[in-house]
């Protein structure tokens, strides 16, 4: 099975149900399929076959979803870049994936050319006019190969393009359609950008089961997200913890009566203790999931969350294995890290990617993420933060994450990053936290809070509040700005 071939058998059974709602309309099962197929015969015009590479730059849309699906009846691969990405970046990652067409607006069109005129002879498929169904049924190639690769951010600061196949794509997706009994009558949001892995589960979850898929427009506020659950009737909800948090603090999450979810999924970062709380309390019987896995992997491990009593003081865990993945920590010496011990996390299984771009794709053996955890008695993980951000601090070998995980549980912040500025002597910790409204702890009461919880090597030196952090397109908190914010930085 691949996954342009979810569509197609949904078109075949339920041609007149709900596809997907999107900011250019609605769309059922067979218009989408149709939509799909059009732009099949418009691809192939430009040269694309399969092996190929067909580069997304475009807002969320109906055309959007269904040129991502042309892409992969081509046999070819869909490469979805941020939207808000400016013509430089762009151009940039034309040179490093080399697809033989893009798929973007006039206007983007002309942007890009104007950043490099060397990319004026580059295929380009708009939005317009469209040639008629082709009426052949359209499927190239094999589950081992290609089906889109995902622009993550590299350690050597270049965006590393992770190659994911059908069959790994898949091993995730029936995984989880699976374990959350998706059904026909389901309405799934799709609240992460198309360049974010969480997005793969919104709209191949949907096709494999007949669901709709309803596209939420980049930059949609918290209220805004809220009535979108409320007025779209949306049953399942995938996305970071951030958006979730703001729901609650803006959007009057909480407040709803008569809320239509059945099941709330969060990944990408740690869910602050006090918000996850606060979710749980309101809704005792609604299901939450914390899934985790770097865009690697996927989802490689998951936790349902139970029931958090007041005196609940501990991050939850990152759970255990999913989707039929190998998951174990490594000690520095390469030996197994036993329960209490901390470790590097590593995986192997059906949902890792075949390999990085431009190295060799088709990789064997285990991949190592780079996370630092300490294995749990239950068989599960608890998630400390990452290697690289593991870091020595007057003497004292310091892991942010461990910080930062411990912070989140105070019950004026809302979350939490912690930075090192300086170096050897004058290293210093520094966290960066947003509060809740009408809170401003003291610097003094952090510190002591976290004296209380943490070895005295891990009590930050200074604090900075903020009422909003700076975020990725993905919605994640974005450290590198956070680091290069130094200037008019004021300490309580």
């Amino acid at each position: 099975m691949r996954l342009e071939q979810l569509l197609r058998a949904q078109a075949r059974r339920t041609p007149d149900a709900l596809a997907l709602n999107a900011p250019d309309g609605p769309l059922t099962y067979r218009e989408l399929d149709d939509l799909a197929d059009r732009l099949v015969g418009a691809l192939a015009g430009l040269g694309v076959r399969g092996g190929d590479r067909v580069l997304l730059w475009l807002d969320k849309s109906a055309f959007a979803v269904a040129a991502m699906q042309a892409v992969l009846r081509l046999g070819a691969a869909y490469v979805p870049v941020d939207p808000l990405s400016p013509a430089r970046r762009v151009s940039a990652l034309i040179t490093d994936c080399t697809p033989t067409a893009m798929i973007t607006t006039r206007e983007r069109q002309a942007e890009l050319i104007a950043a490099n005129p060397e990319l004026t002879a580059m295929p380009v498929l708009s939005p317009g006019k469209l040639p008629p169904r082709s009426g052949t049924d359209q499927s190239v190639g094999t589950p081992a190969e290609l089906a889109y690769v995902l622009y993550t951010s590299g350690s050597t600061g270049k965006p590393k393009g992770v190659c994911v196949t059908h069959r790994a794509a898949l091993a995730f997706v029936d995984w989880a359609v699976g374990l959350l009994g998706v059904h026909g009558g389901d309405r799934l949001a799709n609240h992460a950008p198309f360049q974010f892995d969480l997005s793969v589960f919104d709209l191949y979850a949907a096709f494999h089961t007949g669901a709709s898929v309803h596209l939420i427009p980049e930059g949609t506020p918290a209220r805004a997200l809220v009535r979108f659950v409320r007025e779209h009737r949306i049953t399942v909800w995938y996305s970071v913890p951030s958006a979730l948090t703001l729901m609650m603090e803006h959007g009057r999450l909480l407040e709803i009566a008569d809320l239509p979810l059945r099941a709330v999924l969060f990944a990408g970062e740690v869910f602050p203790l006090p918000g996850l709380k606060a979710l749980r309390a309101r809704w005792p019987e609604l299901p939450l999931y914390n899934f985790y896995g770097p865009t690697e992997t996927n989802v490689c491990t998951y936790h349902p969350v139970g029931w958090l009593s007041a005196e609940h003081t501990t991050p939850i865990p990152i759970g255990t294995a999913a989707c039929g993945n190998q998951v174990w920590a490594l000690r520095p010496d390469g030996s197994l890290a036993g329960p209490g011990e901390v470790g590097e996390l590593m995986v192997d299984g059906p949902t890792l990617m075949a390999g990085y771009l431009g190295e060799t794709v088709g990789r064997q053996g285990p991949y190592a993420t780079g996370d630092l955890v300490r294995p749990r008695a239950d068989g599960g993980f608890d998630y400390l933060g990452r290697r690289d951000h593991q870091v020595k601090v007057r003497g004292h070998r310091v892991e942010l994450g461990e910080i930062e995980a411990v912070l989140t549980t105070h019950p004026d912040l809302v979350e939490a990053v912690v930075l090192v500025t300086g170096s050897g002597h004058a290293a210093r910790l520094r966290a960066c936290v947003r509060t809740r409204q009408g809170r401003t702890p003291s610097a003094i009461e952090i510190k002591r809070f976290l004296a209380e919880r943490l070895p005295r090597h891990l009590v930050i030196d200074t604090l900075r509040q903020f009422q909003e952090l700076p975020r990725t397109a993905t919605g994640k908190v974005d450290r590198q700005r956070l680091l290069a914010d130094t200037q008019g930085e004021t300490h309580r």
